[in-house]
């Protein structure tokens, strides 16, 4: 939404322009296999209490250890994110309490993060746009509190101390549907590069929008105070929140005339079965913290080197390389996930497309008949482990007519049956064209036998010829009907393209016959 522009579907008030301020906090749990500063395993849904050491539990005596495959997940999305990575990172002590933070303060990263100054692009209604990024710190996650007992509250704390990615954006978003895009494509770049799993309903990405208002009355602006929503984990209640919270401030606004001071913002809660933000405490600024350095770790400068390396090998960006599958795929944009989201699944089918097949009928096959074939199995295409050059060579079979669509998806059927037997594991490789012709499934291009078989069709099919000859109005759909035929007389081993050229000369031979008679 450009400045100073009415927000979408608010009342308009006289003489007024309206235009929501927004941010985001995202905290993203990275794809380690322990926390981030002990060994404990970082796993979801383990018995409560039994992924916790004294580490994490903040015993006397105990050491923190920090885990270098963190930092590597961090800069890869320092990287993402086309942020500076620093030289010089440390450590802080973030002082609050909580029932779920058992060392009563969190370590984290406050003045030097671990990354900062980028931006992040995401499209909405065909146009390109640009967030910017102000920062993104590593830091332990929380436990969690449970509510699921009548009269008190557990608290689990196997998630205390799992390696989180703090991203921090510039108040660059306008609108609901802006900051929902944001995220959308956001969880898509995190879980694509492996830097997270980014499952929301697990509770590894979560959003916290920062949402004021700036109210111009002429020369005069009002700004109202910025609310903070906690912890949405999913798209649509990030949408809800935030639609919810800049009609609630106008209103509050024009009732009470309060505006932004330090000390005034405050922390709400999202309700979403009332699809309302409901009031939790006034939010701390960065003084109430008391930040100072860790004495227990030591500064981190990630080697140069090692930094290059990382970026250098970084993958092609998910919105990119979703761009390119739509272009040289010639896909719809709407398709174009489907085949990009799995990495694996993507250099799949890059790598059957560079064995020099048709892309178009190659992509068509993996949006089919393939991702039926993994959905059945609750898999991705890669995960049928079925080697580049299969899909290759049944995309070619299918491209230069030697069997058609129908027998393409039997065909898929029977190699994925197939992959798991003692053959193939042997290393024996599966032929797609041998299994063709060993299910009679391979079409032939042999004019004489096709011939027979539109003679054959036509003969069984007299008035359909009739009225192909006498009814300009119903050619199409004759001919139509007679190409099924055919199709039918030869089980589907006819080339369909010479069939119809076939059936085609037969019927002007026919008509012209007639003429002359």
């Amino acid at each position: 939404m450009n400045a100073r522009r009415v927000f979408k579907g608010m009342p308009r008030i006289a003489n007024l322009e309206i235009q929501p301020i927004i941010g985001l906090e995202i905290h993203v749990q990275l794809a380690t296999r322990t926390k981030m500063f002990c060994a404990c395993a970082a796993e979801f849904g383990a018995e409560p209490n039994t992924r916790a050491c004294p580490v994490c539990l903040g015993l006397p005596g105990a050491l923190p250890v920090v885990n270098a495959q963190a930092i590597e997940l961090a800069i890869r999305a320092g990287a993402a994110l086309n942020c500076s990575i620093a030289r010089l990172t440390k450590w802080d002590r973030k002082s609050y309490y909580y029932p779920d933070l058992p060392k009563n303060y969190q370590i984290s990263q406050f003045d030097l993060p671990i990354a900062e100054r980028g931006w992040f692009e995401f499209s909405r209604e065909g146009e390109t746009r640009r967030v910017r990024i102000r920062r993104a710190h590593l830091e332990e996650d929380a436990g969690k509190n449970v509510h699921d007992f009548p009269g008190f509250t557990a608290v689990d704390l196997n998630r205390a101390g799992t390696p989180l990615l703090e991203i921090v954006t510039e108040p660059d978003i306008h609108c609901a549907e802006d900051a929902r895009e944001f995220a959308i494509a956001l969880q898509r770049e995190i879980a694509y590069l492996g830097i997270g799993e980014a499952n929301m309903q697990k509770g590894q990405m979560r959003f916290e929008p920062n949402i004021n208002l700036e109210i111009r009355d002429g020369e005069q602006l009002a700004k109202t105070p910025i609310v903070e929503v906690k912890n949405l984990n999913s798209f649509r209640s990030l949408h809800g929140a935030i639609e919810f919270e800049i009609r609630r401030q106008l209103e509050e606004w024009q009732e009470r005339g309060v505006t932004g001071a330090r000390g005034n913002k405050s922390n709400r809660g999202w309700d979403d079965v009332r699809m309302v933000t409901v009031a939790q405490r006034e939010k701390e600024e960065a003084d109430d913290y008391r930040y100072f350095p860790d004495p227990d770790l030591p500064p981190v400068t990630p080697d140069a080197r090692r930094v290059a390396e990382i970026v250098g090998t970084m993958p092609e960006p998910s919105g990119v390389r979703t761009a390119r599958f739509i272009r040289e795929y010639q896909i719809p944009a709407k398709d174009a996930p489907a085949l990009v989201d799995d990495r694996a699944t993507a250099d799949l089918l890059d790598a059957a497309a560079a064995l020099g097949v048709d892309r178009a009928t190659l992509a068509r096959q993996f949006l089919s008949f393939w991702q039926m074939q993994a959905n059945a199995r609750q898999i991705s295409i890669a995960g049928l482990r079925l080697p580049a050059g299969v899909f290759a060579e049944l995309a070619q079979m299918s491209s230069s007519g030697r069997i058609n669509a129908t027998a393409a998806a039997t065909i898929a059927g029977e190699l994925v049956r197939r992959s798991d037997t003692a053959a193939v594991k042997a290393g024996e490789p599966l032929s797609v064209s041998s299994l063709a012709a060993e299910l009679g499934l391979l079409q032939t291009r042999d004019s004489d036998q096709i011939a027979g078989w539109v003679d054959a069709a036509f003969a069984a099919n007299a008035k359909a010829v009739q009225d192909a000859l006498a009814n300009p109005k119903k050619l199409i759909a004759a001919r139509g009907f007679l190409a099924g035929q055919v199709m039918k007389a030869s089980g589907g081993k006819a080339d369909p393209k010479i069939a119809g050229e076939l059936i085609e000369q037969k019927l002007r031979a026919l008509a012209g016959d007639a003429a002359r008679s």
